[in-house]
């Protein structure tokens, strides 16, 4: 039982890091982020990202820099995150600056590859634009 969790949670890292490391980087600015998370009804990692990170998520410096939204991807797509780049697997959480998408982290890691995740991405508001 032990040896299949650590091989799912393997996995997940590995498709986290593969999509992490694929995103674009666009400049932004540093007060102009929203973090959506794109859910579903009955993900057990959108559950456990909410016990380990959604609780205290609004009272951290991440939280303030980059307010947490939470959109269900079952349903019709909100009309402002029409530019996103299709969602398949459920939680992925996207950087969004201006209706743009700055990065995303798919699937939930674990708290402790998490936080690291969202603070390189949220690096990317404050740089500038690459030639």
């Amino acid at each position: 039982m032990i040896a299949a969790r650590l091989r799912r949670t393997a996995l997940a890292l590995a498709a986290a890091f593969i999509a992490f490391a694929g995103t674009a980087s666009l400049p932004g600015n540093a007060d102009a982020g929203e973090f959506v998370m794109f859910e579903e009804p009955g993900c057990t990692w959108c559950a456990t990202w909410q016990n380990e990170i959604g609780v205290v998520y609004d009272k951290t410096e991440e939280g303030r820099r980059a307010p947490l939204r939470r959109v269900d991807k079952t349903a019709e797509r909100p009309a402002d995150l029409a530019a996103i780049e299709k969602v398949l697997f459920s939680p992925t959480f996207v950087l969004v600056e201006d209706g743009a998408e700055i990065g995303r982290i798919v699937g939930y890691p674990g708290e402790h590859f998490f936080w690291p995740m969202l603070q390189e991405l949220l690096a990317r508001l404050d740089s500038p634009p690459s030639s």
